[in-house]
């Protein structure tokens, strides 16, 4: 396995460098298809986030999908550990997710999603309500949209049991993808355990 150590506005001894070889080294007992691991060591430079001070990036490279993990620290040490301890949990539940969907437990169809979310939304009511609410570190009053960040991806057709593998080792509670039968946009969410929903959307409006 192969690893490539980056740092950036930070300088990176070469003991630094083994320890993080030999550390990634344990990642191949949960995949033992990892050709490449990408190690990004970015230091903060604002003094204030002294708390966040570090910040380890790790891409994984393989056979498969690509897995990605970070974590912020006081120093590179913890941050690294932390980062590491996220991707080998994403690995293994990747795994227990493999081995559980194809047993006894699939995902909820997208009509009992969406009538579970009919069910659960509450009754509208004719008065505002006005309210504070922390997006990120910035506190927004009101309901109105803020947009803080904005991504676009490329994204390949694929089919359900792939878009929730990508999920979990990407460790997010949802996965957007396109549908390799619709050719429809849909979203896979986790629920509880082992349980996922799915929404798609009907571009045609047919």
């Amino acid at each position: 396995m192969e690893v490539v150590v980056t740092g950036r506005h930070i300088e990176l001894s070469e003991r630094y460098r083994a320890h993080v070889e030999e550390k990634l080294g344990r990642l191949e007992k949960h995949d033992h298809r990892i050709m490449r691991v990408q190690v990004v060591v970015e230091q903060e430079r604002n003094p204030r986030q002294h708390d966040r001070a570090v910040k380890v990036e790790l891409t994984a490279h393989s056979k498969g999908p690509v897995i990605r993990a970070e974590a912020d620290a006081v120093d590179k040490m913890a941050a690294l550990d932390l980062a590491l301890d996220k991707m080998a949990a994403q690995m293994r539940r990747a795994a227990d997710r493999r081995r559980v969907h194809h047993g006894r437990h699939s995902p909820v169809s997208v009509g009992q999603a969406l009538a579970e979310q009919a069910e659960a939304r509450p009754e509208p009511s004719d008065e505002p309500v006005v309210s504070d609410r922390q997006v990120g570190p910035i506190t927004v009053t009101g309901d109105g949209p803020l947009v803080v960040r904005e991504k676009t991806h490329h994204a390949s057709p694929m089919t359900l049991d792939q878009a929730l593998y990508e999920m979990e080792l990407v460790g997010h509670d949802f996965y957007l993808f396109v549908d390799k039968e619709s050719e429809r946009p849909a979203v896979v969410y986790r629920r509880r355990g082992y349980d996922y929903g799915v929404i798609s959307l009907d571009v045609d409006g047919s």
